[in-house]
């Protein structure tokens, strides 16, 4: 099968484009051929090291795939050949990846796709849509009547964290440039605010004048000082980006509020966390409430330059998928 893979971690330059043994499947694993991956910034970590995780050499890169099952072991016999299926957690802690034209994934780890959702529509959402979930709801604790505040809204898990978190009942308010107003507010956010405006901390104090019950920072920047300051009693913070930041947390203010940071990766769901954003995930789809902004599709040959638009910040929330295209 053609693959893209790395035999060492590296830069860019180490990945490579050519073909490797197809996998055979466990007996609790399915084959699965892929109709489409795409590319995520955890996928670059991984490649050059950032994040540590097991590696098989030659390793095959990528985390999501959707495609249709092959053949399943004796252990996951829920799947049948011709199945649409998806997954999002292939390619790190010993599993190979996704960018490849057929990939095993263990059947704990595969969901079916809904009828009538698009390929590409699927694959461009369910990394980010699960990262939402899993911090709106597993490590954030929301619940119905809170209030969520949602830095970097129109980006690519901003806006599933908007989507998932007015679906449960929450009061979002977002911030993000004054272009994409209007598409956050058609998200599901309350109150839409400029992140570029000067005073922006009084201005979502004054649109939330109880506080934030939790605050995710899609973009990065973790401010840690302004949301603790806008933190509500038992505030939680959630933090999931920004590999590099290393802001100041204002300790005291923080737990005078009985207020709380939780930091997570993906990478560490199990995979019953991973399957219970699945399911949630599978509803937003089938509903039409989850769709990718803009994606740009090369072939899959085409890996180590997606990879390389990504590490160079050339995408501004487009999702790039790759399509296995053979030689």
């Amino acid at each position: 099968m053609y693959a893209a893979y790395i035999e060492e971690r590296g830069p860019v330059e180490g990945i490579r484009y050519g073909c490797l043994p197809e996998p055979r499947p466990g007996p609790s694993d399915v084959l699965v051929r892929t109709v489409v991956t795409a590319v995520n910034p955890v996928d670059t970590f991984v490649r050059s090291g950032v994040y540590r995780t097991p590696l098989p050499f030659p390793f095959v890169l990528g985390r999501d795939l959707v495609g249709t099952v092959v053949e399943a072991g004796p252990g996951a016999a829920e799947f049948r050949p011709g199945d649409r299926v998806w997954c999002n957690s292939l390619g790190h802690a010993g599993r190979q990846g996704a960018a490849a034209e057929s990939a095993v994934v263990p059947a704990d780890r595969l969901y079916r796709l809904p009828d009538g959702v698009r390929p590409e529509d699927a694959v461009a959402v369910v990394h980010p849509g699960a990262t939402a979930y899993l911090a709106l709801f597993t490590h954030g604790g929301l619940r119905p009547g809170e209030t969520v505040l949602v830095r970097g809204a129109a980006g690519n898990v901003g806006s599933a964290v908007t989507v998932f978190a007015a679906q449960a009942g929450a009061t979002v308010v977002a911030t993000a440039s004054a272009r994409d107003t209007g598409r956050v507010r058609e998200l599901g956010a309350a109150e839409v605010l400029d992140h570029h405006a000067p005073e922006l901390t009084e201005r979502i104090r004054r649109v939330a004048p109880g506080g934030v019950d939790v605050c995710v920072d899609t973009s990065g920047r973790n401010d840690l000082a302004a949301d603790v300051e806008l933190l509500a009693p038992r505030g939680r913070i959630v933090l999931l980006a920004g590999v590099a930041a290393r802001p100041e947390l204002p300790v005291g203010p923080l737990y005078m509020k009985n207020g709380s940071l939780r930091g997570f990766v993906i990478s560490r769901a199990t995979s019953s966390e991973l399957a219970e954003a699945a399911q949630a995930l599978n509803r937003q789809l089938a509903a039409g409430r989850l769709r990718p902004r803009q994606v740009e599709e090369l072939p899959l040959s085409e890996a180590a330059e997606a990879h390389r638009w990504l590490e160079e910040g050339r995408l501004h929330g487009k999702r790039v998928l790759l399509r296995p295209s053979g030689p």
